[in-house]
């Protein structure tokens, strides 16, 4: 369902929800301002472009998407990956890498994958959140210090450049940074202040200062980028070729999946918070639409930004009409004061994405699983966000979901116990006593590729053939294509030797697959375990 629809069904369009939602969206758009320039600086575009961002993206995911107060824009997530295409392809690479991973997010919502993305580990997604908030941090000490841009296109070339670079910073500008660093962590707690964002407090009294003083040497926005058009975006199309399409096939599979990642834990933060519950498929729908539009108006990528959608709610937003308010926030201020952003000093910015890299990084959390986590989850963990600082973001994740995996197949296949099981069993009502030369053997959990191995270690510690052996599948959920073949393979080698088999219990769906196998015959019913004498007698006289 959409969430506009459903909100609509739900009466929070009605005219006493006017308020409280025009309020919220109010402060969230506010809160957006500075938080889109500086995230489109970061990304290596013009500051507007966040602006255009956070317009397009707000409006379309309030409209089409799946949460009720879910507030889209450009967020600090994608600052990693945005910059090395706009560094590698540039800006038209990078509109058309957003718009190619907008149509794949619309193809996933479509297909219902959704729910699927929540499977992905939290050691993987803190990992590799970490690592970006790592990189961005060390990435905005150029304007945070004043100094020149780091030389090197690694992490370790930069941050040792950086690092080496330190003792020549810029007094004027590292002043107004730690100023502006100081009034973002605190400004709230400031009286009459409480309710005004710390970013924005931030970023006005920087822009003051240097209006007042014209410190020599401290970077604007005018001086690196000419200022901020004033007026409504102007319809763009990127250049399209076959090529070009293929060349960023990876960059906009990463935009997706990220922004996909994004997005629904931005939505499920906001169910926790609003007592609703989100459409996950309709979440990504909702997010591709808004990914192929923004690139049409000079934006970049956007997905669901979990703090201006704390934000959103804890300012009175229980529908989308405080999403749709946001984004026309932002219009007004694009119309109307877009010649005064042009005076506010980078440092200021780059002191905010301190902030937000802080955030991003969760070091409390980081911190304590490293020390109460299982140890193969902790090295999951650090050899993600070791790769994501050292190496690349795409790789980071494919190792870190990778290795889950087969840490998951692993304890999954240890999990798998198949047991000799001696008469007489209590199992229900007490079977008839097992003839004897029958052995009997319980498979307990699901008979798949990483267990097979104990099925094929069990039957292969009968040193001498018995009259026939009884499977009991009762407790296997499912099985997998390699668990069918090994068992058909077993009850093959068994039948050579003259040994009978009888597989019981077995499952409806489990039964499926067997008959389809052709181990069952076609039609057969699950035989109980207190039945198997007859059965083998009546298998003994056919």
């Amino acid at each position: 369902m959409i969430a506009i629809v459903e909100a609509a069904r739900a009466g929070l369009f009605r005219r006493d929800q006017w308020l409280p939602n025009i309020v919220a969206g109010l402060v969230v758009g506010i809160v957006a301002l500075p938080l889109a320039m500086a995230f489109a600086i970061a990304s290596g575009v013009k500051p507007e472009q966040g602006l255009y961002t956070a317009i397009i993206a707000g409006l379309a995911v309030s409209l089409f998407g799946g949460s009720r107060i879910q507030i889209a824009g450009p967020t600090g997530a994608f600052i990693v990956i945005l910059a090395g295409v706009t560094a590698t392809h540039g800006v038209d690479g990078l509109l058309l890498a957003t718009a190619m991973a907008g149509l794949m997010l619309v193809l996933l919502g479509f297909a219902r994958f959704g729910g699927v993305l929540r499977f992905i580990p939290d050691p993987v997604i803190l990992g590799f959140t970490a690592g970006i908030g790592v990189i961005i941090w060390v990435g905005q000490w150029k304007d945070f210090f004043g100094l020149d841009a780091p030389a090197g296109r690694h992490f370790h070339e930069k941050l040792l450049h950086l690092v080496e670079a330190l003792p020549a910073l810029h007094p004027a500008t590292t002043a107004l940074a730690l100023l502006s660093l100081v009034l973002t962590l605190h400004a709230p707690r400031l009286p009459g202040f409480r309710r005004v964002p710390g970013p924005l407090v931030a970023m006005v009294v920087a822009t003051l200062l240097q209006s007042a003083f014209h410190f020599e040497g401290v970077a604007t926005i005018a001086s690196a980028f000419g200022g901020i058009p004033q007026g409504l975006p102007k319809l763009v199309m990127p250049a399209l070729s076959f090529d070009r399409i293929v060349e960023l096939l990876p960059s906009a599979f990463t935009i997706a999946m990220l922004g996909a990642i994004e997005s629904l834990l931005s939505a499920v933060v906001a169910d926790g918070m609003a007592g609703t519950r989100h459409d996950s498929n309709q979440e990504l729908i909702g997010q591709g639409i808004a990914n192929l539009l923004t690139p049409l108006f000079g934006g970049f990528a956007a997905t669901g930004a979990i703090a201006r959608t704390a934000t959103n709610f804890r300012n009175g937003a229980t529908g989308p009409l405080a999403g749709i308010v946001h984004a026309f926030t932002l219009i007004v201020i694009l119309l109307v004061a877009a010649p005064l952003a042009a005076r506010v000093p980078l440092c200021a910015l780059a002191a905010i994405l301190f902030v937000v890299a802080w955030n991003m990084s969760e070091a409390r959390h980081f911190a304590r699983m490293l020390r109460t986590a299982p140890r193969p989850d902790v090295a999951i963990l650090l050899i993600t966000f070791l790769l994501t600082v050292f190496a690349d973001l795409v790789v980071a994740v494919n190792v870190g979901v990778i290795l889950a995996m087969l840490l998951f197949l692993r304890r999954m296949a240890n999990a798998v116990e198949v047991s000799s099981q001696a008469p007489p069993i209590a199992d229900g009502d007490p079977p008839p006593g097992v003839p004897g030369g029958v052995l009997v053997y319980g498979i307990e959990g699901p008979l798949f590729f990483g267990a097979v191995q104990n099925l094929e270690r069990a039957l292969a510690q009968t040193h001498t053939d018995p009259r026939a052996i009884v499977i009991r599948l009762g407790q296997v959920p499912f099985m997998d294509m390699t668990g069918i073949q090994t068992l058909e393979e077993a009850m093959q080698n068994l039948r050579r030797r003259g040994v009978r088999v009888l597989l019981c219990e077995a499952r409806p769906n489990v039964l499926r697959k067997l008959v389809r196998a052709e181990l069952v015959p076609e039609g057969g019913e699950p035989v109980h375990f207190a039945g198997f004498a007859d059965a083998l007698a009546a298998s003994a006289s056919a």
